[in-house]
C-alpha cells in the first residue's frame, strides 16, 4: 500500500509529477482543487458547504477541507493507497488527517517534499502564466503566494519530518530526472 503526500511550494511540479506517479504506482491522485469541484458538482453535503465559501471568495475552513478529503479517502479506489496533492496545507489539517487515518487503522507512508530554489519557482510560474494566459501570475503575486506557503504550509513539512516520514526531493531539473528522484524516495520507503 502506498499512502503518499506531495508537499512543495507553488511551481515545484507537484501536479506534473503526481500525474506520472499515479500512473506508475496505480494509485488515485487526489488534488484538493479537483476534489472541491467534484464535490460541489455532485452536490454532496460537504460540497455544498464548500461551495458557499468558494462562491464568496473566502478560504474554505479546515473542518470542511478535512471532511471532504476524508470523504474522498473512504472511497474504494483508495483502499490500496493514494497520492494527496494540495492537502494538508496546515498543521491543523495534518493533525486531523493523522488522527482519522489512525482510527481507520492506517497512516501516511511517505511525504515527498519537493524543493526548488525560489528564483526558479518564480521563473516557472511566470512561464506557466504566459503559456496559460494567467493574468494573475505576476512576479509580485507569485512572490506573495510563496510567502503564504512559507507561513502556512512549510510548518507541515516539519510536522512530517518529526514523524520520520518526510523525504526531501530536489524538484529542479528535467521532468524525467525529478520523476526518478521521487520514485527512488517512494521505493526506498517500502
Amino acid at each position: 500500500m502506498k499512502r503518499i503526500i506531495f508537499i512543495g511550494p507553488p511551481g515545484a511540479g507537484k501536479g506534473t509529477q503526481a500525474a506520472r506517479i499515479k500512473d506508475s504506482y496505480s494509485i488515485p491522485w487526489i488534488s484538493t482543487g479537483d476534489m472541491f469541484r467534484d464535490a460541489i458538482r455532485g452536490g454532496t453535503p460537504m460540497g455544498l458547504q464548500a461551495k458557499a465559501y468558494v462562491d464568496s471568495g473566502a478560504l474554505v475552513p479546515d473542518e470542511i477541507v478535512v471532511g471532504l478529503t476524508l470523504e474522498r479517502l473512504a472511497q474504494p479506489d483508495c483502499d490500496k493507497g493514494f497520492l494527496l496533492d494540495g492537502f494538508p496545507r496546515t498543521v491543523v489539517q495534518a493533525d486531523a488527517l493523522h488522527h482519522e487515518l489512525e482510527e481507520r487503522g492506517g497512516g501516511i507512508d511517505l511525504v515527498v517534499h519537493l524543493m526548488v530554489d525560489e528564483d526558479e519557482l518564480v521563473e516557472r510560474l511566470l512561464e506557466r502564466g504566459r503559456i496559460e494566459g494567467r493574468a494573475d501570475d505576476t512576479e509580485a503575486t507569485i512572490r506573495h503566494r510563496l510567502e503564504v506557503y512559507d507561513e502556512e504550509t512549510r510548518p507541515v513539512v516539519g510536522y512530517y519530518r518529526r514523524a520520520g516520514i518526510c523525504a526531501d526531493v530536489d524538484g529542479s531539473g528535467d521532468l524525467d530526472t525529478v520523476f526518478a528522484r521521487i520514485s527512488d524516495a517512494i521505493d526506498s520507503g517500502e
